[in-house]
């Protein structure tokens, strides 16, 4: 199972602050394409993290069960 969290626009976007996803090995590029797929998440700006720790890059990463990845909306520092 992974853990899905969600956070701002995309937490309104989904209705939902979290929700459990069944683990098929699958790479986070896959799970994020299914995600926009479902939600429509195409014109929202987020952040991936991934067991607390931001991902740069999406494009190989494989992930494991009961990994918890979330989804930040834009940080605005001060």
């Amino acid at each position: 199972m992974i853990l899905l969290k969600y956070f701002g626009a995309i937490a309104e976007k989904t209705k939902s602050n979290e929700e459990e996803y069944p683990f098929l090995e699958m790479s986070l590029k896959q799970l994020i394409d299914e995600l926009q797929q479902k939600y429509h998440l195409n014109r929202l700006s987020f952040s991936i993290a991934i067991n607390q720790k931001i991902i740069q890059n999406t494009e190989n990463l494989e992930l494991k069960d009961n990994d918890i990845v979330a989804l930040l909306p834009p940080f605005a520092g001060g």
